[in-house]
């Protein structure tokens, strides 16, 4: 699963949801619930999470 994700940097929405296979709804739930990585906005319309984030949340079995 680790495989599509890069090595470091930030990943938009859709990535994530290809390596952590939840809808969209559920996926902003879990932030609001504090259970997901928040994002960072990088503009007013455009989300990006860091990509040690989201590994370490598919590490902790969250996947």
């Amino acid at each position: 699963m680790f495989e599509t994700l890069p090595n470091t940097g930030y990943v938009r929405l859709p990535a994530v949801l290809h390596v952590y296979p939840v809808s969209k709804s559920t996926w902003w739930a879990g932030i609001k619930s504090g259970k997901f990585p928040v994002g960072i906005k990088l503009s007013e319309r455009v989300t990006a999470w860091k990509v040690e984030d989201i590994r370490a949340l598919i590490a902790q079995g969250g996947a």
